[in-house]
Formats: C-alpha cells, structure tokens, sequence
C-alpha cells in the first residue's frame, strides 16, 4: 500500500510540473507495468485531478497555493478555536503530546494555558510562543531549519529528535484530506516530518475545518488509516461523513 501511495504521489507531482504524463514513461519510470499506472491514473481522475487520454492523462485540479502563516491565521478563525478547544478536551494531565504546526493546531495551544503536568513538544514556532508561559506545560521543541512560510521547524534534525520520545497523541494539521490520496500538505520537508510525528505517537487526532475535506495539496503524509480521530466542524459533507466512519474514523464536531 505504501508504494502504490509513494507512486501516485510521484504521478501527481509529475503532472503538477508537466501538466500532462505519458504511460509508457510512468511505468519506465516508476517499473511498474503498463496496466498498473492506468489504475493510477484511473484512481486520480476519480478523485478530480486528471483526465485520462490515449496514451497518459492531463492535468485538471491543480493543488491549492499555500499561504503564510499570517494570511491563513483569520481563514475560519470562530471554526478554527472551536476545533482547538475540542481538542484540548482530549488532553489530560500526565499526558505526553506532541503537536504539528498551523494555524488550527495553534488554537489548540491557546486552550491548553490552564492545564497542569502536560508534556509537549512541537515544530511550531508560533505554538511555541502560544506556550511559552503556560506554568503547566513543559514545552519542548524539535527543533531544525525554521520554514518562514508556515513558521514550522523541519529536516534531519528535527526528524532525528522524535526518535528518543513515545509520545500518546499527536494533534496533526494538514493542507487537504481526501478519502483516496489521504493525508496532504504543501511541502515536502513539512511532510516527511509528519509522518514521522505519526510513527512516534499511539493516537493520531486530525484537526481540520471542513474545508481541507476533498482537497489534495501535492505531498503526502499518509492515507486515512493512521487516522485514530478527525475533530472538524459541521460543514463536513456526508460522503465524508459515511468515509470516515467506514474507515473506523472516530468523527468529533466542534
């Protein structure tokens, strides 16, 4: 499964650069066969993204642009705190969590000033500094190359400083959820360390408003099934709603 994912991811990217990918190259490429990449390509057309022609497929969706930090920070604000201060119910002292940057993912910081005897790290500057004088919360951070866009810490290093911690939720923000590609966001540094944020924690919660649902954004973090709990708000669409739960997705609306 992580291959076929790996290689459709690979096939996404190729048809974001060129706008357009041929079969035979894709299976040359890739060293599947021929019939392989048709169902890729018959999977991404499904999900919106390309159309199939003789031959290859062509671009149609192209992935969302990213915004910085300060121009998502006031997208869905009332949504986006009431998402946080969902999740922070799930949170209790003793509890060692480690939390991913973003905008809704911050609000979850700002509820969690009150709580006492909580352990967490991030790779979020902007979390880190929600935290900073919370007297309950022992902050740690990854720590990395700092990305300016999304004010989120990356590489080896902060890879590497995961690995001496076990930690009991990971509260993970992301650019698109899809119920076929999964997992995406904008960067590819930002999705390496994701899923190893992912390897690293018993319980996976997602933190979305429902406008990441159905959007695929160009790297992936992982499908669906690492996915313990989603919190979002109401306007999530029924499909979702019917995924999710076949999926064995526990669903929280704020």
């Amino acid at each position: 499964m992580r291959n076929t994912s790996q290689r459709r991811e690979q096939i996404l990217q190729l048809l974001v650069k060129q706008g357009g990918v041929q079969v035979a190259e894709l299976a040359a490429l890739t060293g599947v066969s021929a019939v392989t990449i048709r169902t890729d390509l018959a999977q991404l057309e499904a999900q919106g993204l390309a159309t199939r022609n003789h031959g290859g497929a062509t671009l149609v969706r192209t992935p969302p642009q990213e915004q910085s930090v300060q121009q998502r920070d006031h997208l869905n604000a009332a949504l986006k705190d009431a998402i946080g201060a969902r999740a922070a119910q799930l949170v209790q002292p003793g509890d060692n969590i480690l939390i991913d940057s973003g905008t809704t993912t911050a609000t979850l910081a700002r509820h969690l000033l009150d709580l006492r005897d909580v352990s967490v790290m991030t790779n979020g500057l902007n979390i880190a500094w929600e935290l900073a004088n919370a007297p309950g919360v022992d902050l740690m951070l990854t720590g990395g190359r700092l990305r300016k866009q999304s004010l989120s810490f990356q590489g080896a290093q902060a890879e590497a400083s995961l690995n001496a911690y076990s930690f009991d939720t990971l509260f993970l923000g992301v650019d698109g959820c899809d119920l076929q590609f999964g997992l995406t966001t904008h960067d590819e540094g930002e999705a390496s360390l994701n899923r190893r944020m992912v390897e690293r924690s018993r319980r996976v919660v997602v933190l979305s408003d429902a406008s990441k649902f159905g959007r695929v954004s160009l790297h992936r973090i992982g499908l669906l099934e690492q996915v313990d709990t989603v919190i979002t708000d109401a306007g999530i669409s029924p499909e979702y709603r019917d995924g999710l739960a076949r999926l064995g997705i526990e669903l929280i609306l704020a």
